[in-house]
């Protein structure tokens, strides 16, 4: 095994006061923990690719440091065999005041090889870094990208055993992205074991075969890049419908109208039931419940999705639908409108419903009921979808039309 992981458990104490912390160290207090995670166990073989993911906070980078030895384990035991190369945060270890070439020297030495050898990697770091004549001038004057094409390109210029990435290849540009994620994937074709954290699905899809989640101190998932990203996707959509609600319920923030039409509740449903994730491509339906409080003749209900930035991608309301019976001639009853959407074109990412109950065509006219974010959900890619970006899955078809003759 290239990775063994038993039992492990990362705390750092609470600071509960000089004289608590003195008690602490003299054994007369019991000290007090803040758990990072505990109880982790897995295994990792040569020349597999794993993605760590979970929300900020879960432990994710904890965890490599340990796995690097940058941080000690509180409990259990993690064993990494081989060379390990490992690219955790922006320049560490680079001394402000030295030149690039300087730093590449006594990263090279704190990886423990040897001056020569350095000194014959040093060009084609240099080369690899593209980052000119700034190689002679000191790190202090580097802007965070030319930081992480340095950092990569010494962690890289030897091919390591074990690679260890942090979100660090976040900040380059995208040319150097791919270029970065291109020499990984030749060390991973060479056999090199990767451990990738990172928030984008799509880099851990295409780069791992493996993925492992991290919440609440422990794990909760090892599985297929897949598996382990729908599962993730509905956490947090889930986590972000509780904020709303909670949002929601304190003064009704989000919520107005004169309350002669109500909204219980509404739903998404998928082809396997209640869901908040969805993938591109499938059909849904939106299941709005409501009550009306008295007789409404002219009683609208309409649906707004909007993107995570706020803008409106689609919003549609029964003005117009003449096939409908009335919707607010039985006062008291709670009745069920299901918006039946044939496929969800949306691109992957996070989304939220916005639901009215009001007269006529417009809301302003008589708002019953306007409650924004009373839904999140998420969308997320599917392999049975052509690869593409935006907010709208168009499908489009590409074909190669030869001229007429």
């Amino acid at each position: 095994m290239s990775i063994a992981v038993r039992n492990l458990g990362k705390a750092y104490p609470v600071d509960r006061g000089p004289w608590r912390t003195l008690a602490g160290w003299l054994g007369l207090a019991q000290p007090q923990r803040q758990w990072v995670f505990r109880a982790l166990d897995f295994d990792i073989a040569a020349g597999q690719a794993v993605g760590i993911i979970g929300v900020n906070g879960a432990g994710k980078s904890t965890l490599l440091k340990v796995l690097t030895g940058t941080a000690v384990a509180t409990e259990g035991d993690a064993r990494v065999d081989g060379t390990v190369a490992a690219l955790l945060e922006l320049g560490m270890g680079f001394h402000a005041d030295f030149t690039g070439r300087q730093n590449v020297f006594l990263a090279g030495q704190m990886m423990g090889m040897e001056r020569g050898r350095i000194a014959e990697l040093v060009p084609e770091i240099h080369a690899f870094s593209e980052i000119g004549d700034a190689f002679d001038q000191p790190v202090r004057t580097y802007s965070s990208g030319m930081f992480v094409r340095l950092a990569f390109s010494v962690a890289t210029a030897v091919r390591p055993d074990v690679l260890i990435v942090d979100e660090a290849l976040a900040v380059g540009d995208i040319y150097f992205q791919h270029k970065s994620f291109a020499r990984i994937r030749r060390f991973q074709e060479e056999g090199t074991t990767l451990l990738f954290v990172s928030h984008d699905a799509g880099a851990v899809k295409t780069l791992c075969d493996r993925s492992i989640l991290l919440g609440d101190g422990r794990m909760l998932m090892d599985g297929s890049p897949d598996d382990v990203l729908d599962f993730y996707s509905a956490l947090i959509a889930e986590r972000e419908n509780r904020s709303v609600l909670a949002a929601s319920s304190d003064q009704f923030r989000g919520r107005s109208g004169n309350g002669l039409a109500r909204v219980e509740s509404i739903t998404l449903n998928g082809q396997a039931g209640p869901t908040q994730t969805v993938r591109v491509g499938e059909p849904a339906v939106l299941r709005v419940v409501f009550t009306a409080a008295e007789p409404l003749p002219d009683l609208v209900l309409g649906i707004l999705i909007k993107d995570r930035t706020g803008y409106d991608i689609y919003g549609v309301n029964t003005f117009r639908n003449v096939a409908l019976p009335p919707l607010g001639d039985r006062p008291g009853e709670p009745r069920t409108l299901a918006f039946r959407i044939p496929a969800v074109s949306l691109g992957p990412g996070s989304y939220s419903v916005t639901v009215a109950l009001h007269s006529h065509a417009e809301h302003l006219k008589d708002s019953y009921d306007w409650w924004e974010r009373a839904l999140v959900f998420q969308v997320v890619a599917t392999h049975r979808h052509a690869h593409f970006v935006g907010v709208a899955a168009l499908a489009a078809e590409a074909v190669l039309e030869e001229p007429a003759t």
